[in-house]
């Protein structure tokens, strides 16, 4: 199970890993995008991490939706509106939860893509984060078939979602600000894919501990 306790330290993770990654995803859309998604990430989580103290002692939903609001008013460019409405999404199953069991992931994830998904109206192999989002669900939903255990089945979303954003280097962008440059986007790895599998993997870690 995923108690509150680790969803809130999980995302008091994503400061100090999107403060220590600004550079190298900077780096990344700078390639092909406006060049703000490391600092874009690193200003929303470390408003996420001041504004998640006055909701610690709240339900697993409550601290999601504070995250998401957090976002959507504080970063700019595209992964603002899209990570913020993917928190939002994702608050509205986990509702009165103190804690989440691997089917309850599933869902909380899969509702929070679907916002991503409907804000961005993105399709497979248009280059995005969500490129790295649908095979990590996918790996988390049939381990839940499998009954694998919590750990090893975001063991297997984060290898999923990892194989996603490699998969990214060799699309041409069909979305967004890299869509602009066609053929020329090919060969660069996606700053939003990267991101997510950051993301992925923080929650991977902060689950064993």
């Amino acid at each position: 199970m995923l108690s509150k306790h680790h969803i809130v330290n999980w995302l008091l993770d994503c400061e100090h890993i999107f403060t220590e990654q600004r550079d190298y995803l900077t780096a990344l859309d700078t390639d092909i995008g406006d060049g703000d998604h490391g600092l874009n990430m690193q200003r929303g989580f470390t408003k996420v991490a001041e504004k998640l103290p006055a909701v610690a002692d709240k339900d697993i939903g409550q601290v999601l939706k504070t995250t998401g609001m957090t976002l959507l008013s504080s970063v700019g460019g595209a992964s603002g509106p899209l990570y913020g409405t993917f928190f939002i999404r994702a608050a509205a199953s986990t509702d009165a939860c103190q804690s989440l069991s691997l089917s309850q992931l599933c869902k909380m994830l899969s509702d929070g893509v679907e916002g991503i998904v409907s804000r961005g109206r993105a399709e497979p192999g248009d280059k995005t984060m969500c490129d790295a989002w649908w095979p990590a669900l996918a790996a988390l939903q049939q381990a839940q078939q499998q009954a694998l255990s919590l750990n090893d089945a975001l063991d297997k979303a984060v290898a999923a979602a990892a194989a996603g954003t490699e998969a990214t280097i060799q699309m041409q962008a069909r979305k967004g600000r890299a869509s602009y440059l066609g053929e020329r986007s090919i060969g660069h790895q996606d700053a939003g894919a990267t991101s997510t599998l950051l993301l992925l993997t923080a929650l991977r870690d902060r689950a064993r501990l």
